[in-house]
């Protein structure tokens, strides 16, 4: 197996990285990148109101996601976790032992292979890893790299090099991209969950107010509660609540907002959702009490009104989405339905119920509601009450 080992402050991860990864990714035709957030870098120290390492992990974790890669990408947490200086020659060491038989490369700037020479041990790094460097622009071309691969293949003569321009890469530093993340901007050089993850938290001297933000700061913080493999369902639940809004005259904008919050605690474990739930005083029954499932819409609506301070109604929306009930709103069967037909659903019915919903919201609620009844009870799971008396309510 072939291992590409990406390490860097990442403060913040940016495009540049992410566009430089997955180049050299398949370039080299790699089988797994791990990425390495520095802990203490050895030849810089971090800037001062830098986020702490916890932070940056979480960062750097978001951009991983946006690589395209899946699972086989990883951010190990090893440099930031081991005391001391964070040397390559250390870290390598250490994959290498994880993976001894397997073939490790090293990916870094220019600007970090020009300088390979100088760093600690580099007979040891360049025995246990081949070295793929890559040009963040267009000046960083073969000449440039041409006299230190010499040097180098000249004093190791067993290192493995590989160098290579990436045309197009996204050219940013890091302290450029935090200037100007303090002075409002620099979103353009982030992935969106990666900016709303530096909103949320008042990252690089940013400063936002989480109750009042505009829609294009509000999808990026959205986007940083959720888990990699749920940013397509919930951008494609925004999409189909907001065609629903127009067909059936319902508020587009509250639509919307309710469907970017509506997932935004489903990472969140058991123990997690019921430490929400007692936080902000939500009442729970006994099925929903030991059901994952249930918890998510309850503690999501307590977030989009203590954190986003959204109104009543779609905070009743995000709390009706996975269960329904007797009487409900047009918003609230809106994201109800959004969330069930939104297009990467992909299960037997779902066509049948995407052309009922725009035919009737009413009947597509209840072709939804007795549908997951169904699937429950094939299931042998109990279904809750308020989506037996929803379906109830709509048969008369």
């Amino acid at each position: 197996m072939k291992i590409g080992v990406y390490g860097g402050t990442f403060n913040p991860p940016h495009l540049g990285h992410i566009t430089a990864a997955r180049a050299v990714f398949e370039l080299l035709k790699l089988d797994r990148l791990l990425i390495v957030p520095d802990g203490q870098p050895p030849h810089k120290e971090l800037p001062h109101g830098s986020p702490t390492a916890d932070q940056r992990l979480a960062l750097t974790r978001l951009a991983a996601d946006y690589t395209g890669l899946g699972s086989r990408v990883e951010v190990l947490e090893l440099e930031l976790r081991r005391p001391g200086k964070s040397y390559t020659a250390d870290t390598l060491a250490h994959i290498h032992a994880l993976y001894p038989e397997d073939e490790l490369w090293l990916l870094m700037g220019a600007d970090m292979f020009l300088t390979l020479h100088r760093w600690r041990e580099p007979e040891t790094i360049l025995s246990l890893a081949g070295i793929a460097a890559f040009g963040r622009t267009e000046a960083d071309t073969e000449e440039l790299f041409a006299a230190q691969r010499d040097h180098l293949y000249k004093t190791y003569p067993r290192a493995r090099i590989f160098t290579l321009t990436i045309p197009g890469v996204v050219d940013i530093s890091s302290t450029e991209l935090r200037q100007r993340l303090a002075e409002g901007g620099g979103a353009g050089f982030l992935a969106p969950a990666v900016y709303g993850l530096i909103l949320q938290q008042g990252l690089y001297g940013t400063k936002t107010d989480l109750k009042h933000l505009p829609l294009s700061q509000l999808r990026p913080v959205a986007l940083s509660y959720l888990n990699h493999r749920r940013i397509p369902h919930v951008l494609g639940t925004e999409q189909e609540a907001i065609r629903l809004a127009g067909r059936y005259g319902a508020d587009a904008e509250k639509a919307r907002v309710a469907a970017l919050l509506h997932d935004c605690t489903k990472r969140l474990n058991l123990e997690e959702q019921l430490a929400l739930c007692r936080t902000y005083d939500i009442p729970l029954d006994d099925l929903e009490r030991k059901t994952l499932k249930l918890l998510h819409a309850k503690t999501g609506a307590a977030i989009a009104r203590e954190v986003f301070g959204v109104d009543g109604e779609i905070c009743s929306a995000i709390w009706w989405h996975t269960t329904g009930h007797a009487g409900m709103t047009p918003l609230e069967k809106i994201i109800y339905l959004a969330d069930y037909i939104e297009p990467s659903r992909d299960f037997p019915g779902v066509e049948k119920l995407r052309t009922v919903c725009y035919e009737d919201l009413d009947r597509g609620l209840l072709l939804g509601l007795e549908m997951t009844v169904e699937e429950m009870n094939a299931l042998g799971n109990p279904v809750h009450h308020a989506t037996l008396e929803a379906r109830d309510a709509l048969k008369g």
